[in-house]
C-alpha cells in the first residue's frame, strides 16, 4: 500500500495525503454480510450526547466481521480485499468449503487466493487463528479474545500487532501496541500476523472538509469560551486557562488517571502502558 500526494492546487492540496488503495480487490460489500447504519451523532439511548464532536458524515454500511472465528477445521480461501468505511483495517472476504462467506480483518501479507483456518489444530501461518498457547514466543499476533469465545477485542486496527512474550501456567504474557504487558488465558485465541494497512497512520487529511466527511465535528478551545461555558473560559486578552487542564465539567485531564483503583481486571497487568 502507498501513499500518494497531490498536486498543490489549492492550498490545503499541498499537505493532503491519501493511500492508493492497490490492495483492494473489490468495491461493492457481499450484499449477505451487510446491514443497515443508522447515524447516531454521538449521542446515547436517551437521545443526549454522550460523545461530544461527532456528526454528519458520509453514509456508511456496517459489515458484519467475524471477530470469533469459530469455523474450526474448515479452510477458507480468500476472495477479495475489501475497504470497510467503519474502521482503519482492511477486510478479507473468506469463502469456506462449505458454502459460507465471512469477513476477517485482512493480514498483512494475505492475498486473494490464500488460505486460511481456524482452530487447535491449525497451521502456524499468516491469517490463521488458533489457542494463544500454540503460537510460538516472539511471534506477531492481532484480534485477540480477552474472555475465551467473545471474540478478539483487542489489537484490531490498521498496522496494530502484539507480541508474544512468555507462558506461564495458564497464562500468557503479551505486549500491547501500547507497551503494556498483559496476561490472557492460554486458551483465548488470536490471528497469527499484522493488522494490514500499515500506512493509514502515515495519511493527512489536508483541510477541514475531509474530517467532517468522516463525522468529525470542530472542537471549540476552551480558553476561547465564556466561564458560563467552561472553567477555562473568560479572562481579558489571550490567556492561559490559569488553572490545571479540566473538561467542562471540571474533572482533571492530561494525565488523571481514571481507572478504578480496585479493578478486577488489574491483577491481569504484568506493566502498565506508561
Amino acid at each position: 500500500m502507498g501513499i500518494k500526494k497531490y498536486r498543490p492546487l489549492t492550498p490545503t492540496l499541498r499537505y493532503k495525503t491519501g493511500l492508493t488503495f492497490t490492495e483492494l480487490t473489490k468495491k461493492e460489500p457481499e450484499r449477505s454480510l451487510v446491514s443497515g447504519k443508522k447515524s447516531k451523532a454521538g449521542r446515547g439511548a436517551g437521545g443526549r450526547i454522550s460523545v461530544r464532536r461527532r456528526g454528519g458524515g458520509h453514509k456508511q454500511k456496517l459489515r458484519l466481521v467475524d471477530f470469533r472465528r469459530d469455523k474450526f477445521g474448515i479452510p477458507g480461501k480468500v476472495q477479495a480485499i475489501e475497504y470497510d468505511p467503519n474502521r482503519s483495517a482492511f477486510l478479507a472476504l473468506i469463502a469456506y468449503k462449505d458454502g459460507e462467506k465471512r469477513y476477517i480483518l485482512a493480514a498483512e501479507g494475505i492475498h486473494v487466493g490464500s488460505v486460511v483456518v481456524s482452530g487447535p489444530d491449525a497451521p502456524y501461518e499468516i491469517g490463521n487463528a488458533m489457542p494463544l498457547d500454540k503460537i510460538p514466543l516472539g511471534v506477531f499476533i492481532h484480534n485477540i479474545e480477552l474472555n475465551l469465545g467473545r471474540g478478539g477485542q483487542m489489537v484490531r486496527s490498521a498496522g496494530g500487532s502484539a507480541t508474544l512474550m512468555a507462558k506461564e501456567g495458564d497464562y500468557v504474557t503479551i505486549r500491547l501496541p501500547s507497551g503494556e504487558m498483559r496476561l490472557v488465558h492460554k486458551k483465548c485465541y488470536a490471528t497469527v500476523g499484522e493488522v494490514a494497512n500499515k500506512d493509514h497512520m502515515n495519511v493527512v487529511l489536508g483541510k477541514a472538509g475531509r474530517s467532517r466527511w468522516l463525522g468529525k465535528r470542530p472542537k471549540v478551545r476552551g480558553t476561547a469560551m465564556n466561564p458560563v461555558d467552561h472553567p477555562h473560559g473568560g479572562g481579558e486578552g489571550k490567556k492561559k486557562c490559569g488553572r490545571h487542564p479540566v473538561t467542562p465539567w471540571g474533572q482533571p485531564t492530561k494525565g488523571y488517571k481514571t481507572r478504578k483503583k480496585r479493578n478486577t481486571t488489574s491483577r491481569f497487568i504484568v506493566k502498565r502502558r506508561k
